[in-house]
């Protein structure tokens, strides 16, 4: 059983903006997330990704962190939360996050030169969140081994597709008609 495509299929769509968004217990929160659906993710991120040697994961708040809190408790990988919030903490260094429905400042804490780090999030559809967040990494000097989404909404205009980063999906989607549409299975990478 594929859980997380045939509740993709199942996802409500809403317009905000002109911008057509499925609404989704992994991107979303809503509905309820199903443990199974959880534990469905994480087995694929830790089959895809490449973890050895990573020092850290790295997620956007808020929706990455489910997500990553359940990666790093099966991989006992430290985790980092890029917060919107800003704290002042010595080495806290700020990024600015543009997505196709929103703009935000955030703060990244507790990331080293020399860190190997995982960069996980729940969707990938401008690149805009994850954008912004590798260009904090590479000015503190950490090294990224992988980027991963769970999702990937097709016809955003990835921003990250000119970086040299290969952002690896675990399934990618469209919509069409008010419709969740399954362009790819098995993501991309």
């Amino acid at each position: 059983m594929n859980q997380l495509r045939d509740s993709l299929l199942d996802a409500p769509i809403i317009e905000k903006e002109g911008y057509h968004y499925f609404v989704h217990p992994i991107s979303d929160g809503v509905p309820m997330l199903e443990p199974e659906l959880l534990r469905e993710i994480v087995i694929k991120i830790i089959r895809k990704a490449a973890l050895e040697d990573v020092d850290k994961i790295v997620t956007p708040a808020a929706m990455g962190i489910h997500i990553s809190t359940a990666t790093s408790l099966m991989t006992d990988i430290p985790l980092v939360v890029v917060r919107k919030r800003q704290y002042g903490l010595e080495g806290e260094v700020a990024l600015s996050q543009v997505t196709g429905y929103s703009e935000n400042e955030m703060f990244v804490n507790d990331v080293d030169s020399g860190d190997r780090v995982l960069l996980l999030d729940d969707v990938l559809s401008t690149g805009g969140t994850l954008r912004g967040i590798t260009g904090a990494l590479e000015e503190i000097g950490a090294e990224i081994v992988d980027v991963v989404a769970v999702i990937k909404k097709e016809g955003g205009g990835n921003e990250l597709d000119d970086s040299p980063y290969d952002v690896k999906t675990l399934i990618n989607v469209d919509v069409v008609d008010q419709e969740v549409v399954i362009t790819d299975p098995h993501g991309d990478g």
